[in-house]
């Protein structure tokens, strides 16, 4: 695919605005973001516009990665917020962090979802692990979050998990997704299934950064994780926005690098 790249030095560094996905991107799975990849993402600051997309809400962005960024104020403006897959969008104006929309599920659709996870649960007679860390299935208003080892599990546990049970993930995601027709499901991060708005996905999320931003597609470079078919990444791709894709986030650091230096 012309569109996705998977060697930095093929990467142009002319690109006005970098887009993160968050999770295995800038850090691992709901880990702190390290003081290295703050320092990079200061600098990167300086020199271009930076957009974030994840599938954690507005606080969890705030914990995982604003808490460490620790950059001055000035450098705030280039930096612009897509929490929970891009169903709100915070920029910082006048001095503090302001939710520029937010696309809500209703009451009822949040019911069902959860009432769906169950029944698609036993319909696959899955059954979870004794042990858990932390809500299993997390309302975020915005978005549903199932979570195989509970919100709170230890990053190395998720990275094994993940590598033992990838298929199920998708199986799960798949079945689900027959019973919520209206929505969107999508397996996510190391152990989520993400449900939201019929159509929100990184797709979605690309074409709000250019619609807010007035930046085009050609002068965008998304970083991923996941940007393999049925990956939470992959949306990304139909926008014919150019896509770098990481297998950890040391190849983040390496990519940043890359841009800064040249």
């Amino acid at each position: 695919m012309k569109k996705l790249l998977r060697e930095i030095v093929k990467v142009p560094i002319d690109k006005k605005l970098i887009v993160f996905d968050l999770d295995g991107t800038l850090t691992e799975s709901k880990a702190n973001m390290d003081s290295e990849m703050a320092l990079l993402l200061r600098k990167l600051l300086e020199k271009k516009r930076v957009a974030i997309i994840g599938g954690g809400r507005y606080l969890q962005f705030q914990r995982q990665f604003l808490g460490k960024l620790h950059a001055p104020q000035v450098l705030l403006k280039n930096l612009f917020l897509f929490p929970t897959t891009s169903t709100a969008f915070y920029r910082y104006q006048k001095n503090r962090w302001r939710r520029l929309y937010s696309h809500d599920l209703s009451v009822s659709d949040r019911r069902r979802i959860f009432a769906m996870f169950e029944k698609t649960f036993a319909e696959l007679k899955y059954f979870h692990p004794k042990k858990v860390y932390g809500k299993l299935i997390e309302d975020r208003g915005t978005q549903v979050t199932f979570s195989f080892l509970g919100q709170k599990a230890p990053v190395p546990l998720k990275d094994k998990w993940r590598k033992e049970h990838a298929d199920l993930k998708l199986r799960i995601a798949n079945v689900l997704q027959k019973h919520l027709p209206d929505l969107e499901v999508r397996a996510a991060g190391y152990t989520s299934i993400d449900v939201t708005r019929k159509g929100i996905d990184k797709e979605y999320g690309m074409k709000q950064i250019k619609k807010y931003l007035g930046i085009s597609f050609d002068d965008m470079l998304f970083v991923g994780d996941a940007l393999f078919p049925g990956g939470n990444d992959f949306a990304a791709l139909r926008t014919g926005v150019l896509c770098f894709e990481v297998k950890e986030v040391s190849d983040t650091k390496k990519l940043v690098r890359h841009i800064l230096k040249n």
